[in-house]
């Protein structure tokens, strides 16, 4: 996963308001590769969290996908 990548969430985050399966974008991508940090955005481009993840965290989006709405609970 490089930097500006879209990726998705393996797994909720209550405290944050994430469901898995929610999309975010790689911001910065830590030497070691151990960690990311992760933008989620809302509408209008409004950042929901950056949060730092581990890989197992995320997976990639497949070029098959197709990006889906939903309301936040939080």
């Amino acid at each position: 996963m490089s930097e500006h990548s879209l990726v998705v969430l393996t797994r909720a985050i209550p405290e944050h308001g994430l469901e898995a399966g929610d999309i975010g974008t790689v911001v910065h991508r830590y030497r070691d590769g151990r960690a990311l940090e992760v933008e989620f955005a809302g509408a209008g481009a409004r950042s929901v969290a950056v949060l730092t993840l581990e890989p197992t965290d995320l997976r990639g989006m497949k070029p098959d996908e197709i990006l889906h709405a939903r309301r936040r609970s939080a």
